[in-house]
């Protein structure tokens, strides 16, 4: 099959483009042939590296993925051949303490899709049955690829982790990337208020599409934790979602309001942050860590997907051989919305 992978950590330059022997399905496992996946930052960080991780070479990057059937192990019942599918890039075990209770994002053999295990940048991956969906008729496997990772991320975040509830405001750090452009729409679907900061004012054009409420231009303000407690009638807002980290988590603890709930679910920005202790203890304010979803989140949000009612932004479409022009264009934080290889 054809694949993007890499044999040692680096820049664009270690990504290689060639042939690799096909998975075949173990049992419960289905073989996926894949017409589309979808990049992610997490793509940029496994590509570089980082210590203690271990991975066995060569290695297939890429988390997001839809496409069709095109094998089935021993024991999967349910699908097809030809069936068109979309994965839950959320790997986990199935079998500990975690899993068996419904919290398998939290099982102790997790994987994600790409990052410790091979991934979605090639013609098929192998992932067991219990993480593929199938597409409706009628809806386009390029959106439900680009919705997968950043809705299930949004969903788990701000309804299972932050319990968010209608009436309250909510704070979402970015405006354009993959999961912003989620949470911005979880958030309105679940009757908030949306307050976006924004580094430009054609991010925040399509957050406004969106149906964000109010539009913060970090690069027109000095200090835009400020303007948030002022946007929101001088009391700070219920619910911030912060996947920068660094550079930005301070400000998050500032513009929240007492008894606010900060959910981390990334650090785009960096992970090593200071945290004035004042704020936490002073403002009875409590930090949320948030790392993709349950499988039950992912089929609660792909039904609203595939329903219509949240709608996946994608920004561009690269052929498989053009991974590297497309990481960059991740990596210069230009994209509005997904961006999308065509396998």
């Amino acid at each position: 099959m054809k694949a993007i992978y890499i044999n040692k950590h680096g820049g664009p330059e270690v990504l290689e483009f060639g042939d690799l022997p096909a998975p075949e399905p173990d049992p419960g496992q289905i073989q996926v042939r894949i017409h589309w996946s979808a990049l992610n930052a997490a793509d940029l960080w496994t590509r570089a590296g980082w210590p203690g991780l271990k991975l066995e070479f060569p290695h297939i990057l890429g988390a997001d993925a839809a496409g069709e059937v095109a094998g089935l192990g021993d024991g999967v019942t349910g699908f097809g051949l030809g069936d068109r599918i979309v994965i839950d890039p959320s790997i986990a075990c199935g079998q500990c303490e975690a899993c068996l209770s419904g919290r398998d994002n939290q099982c102790q053999r997790w994987h994600l899709l790409g990052e410790t295990i091979r991934g979605t940048y090639a013609e098929t991956v192998c992932v067991p049955a219990v993480n593929v969906l199938k597409i409706p008729d009628g809806f386009e496997a390029r959106a439900a690829a680009a919705a997968a990772l950043v809705f299930l991320t949004g969903w788990h975040s701000l309804i299972t982790r932050g319990a968010l509830r209608p009436g309250e405001s909510v704070l979402i750090i970015g405006a354009s990337g993959g999961v912003s452009t989620a949470c911005i729409q979880i958030a309105k679907l679940a009757g908030a208020k949306v307050i976006v900061v924004g580094s430009d004012a054609e991010k925040l054009g399509l957050a406004e599409s969106l149906g964000a409420d109010v539009l913060i231009d970090r690069s027109a303000v000095e200090n835009w934790s400020s303007a948030v407690f002022k946007a929101n009638d001088r009391q700070g807002v219920d619910v911030v979602v912060d996947n920068v980290g660094a550079g930005s988590m301070p400000m998050s603890m500032r513009a929240a309001r007492k008894g606010g709930r900060i959910l981390t679910v990334g650090n785009s920005g960096g992970a090593v942050f200071e945290i004035d202790n004042r704020y936490v203890f002073g403002k009875h304010l409590s930090i949320l860590g948030s790392t993709m979803g349950t499988h039950q989140d992912f089929v609660s949000v792909m039904a609203l997907v595939f329903a219509g009612k949240l709608r996946p932004v994608i920004d561009r479409e690269y052929p498989l051989a053009e991974a590297g022009v497309a990481q960059d264009r991740l990596a210069s934080g230009r994209q509005m919305g997904k961006i999308l290889l065509a396998i």
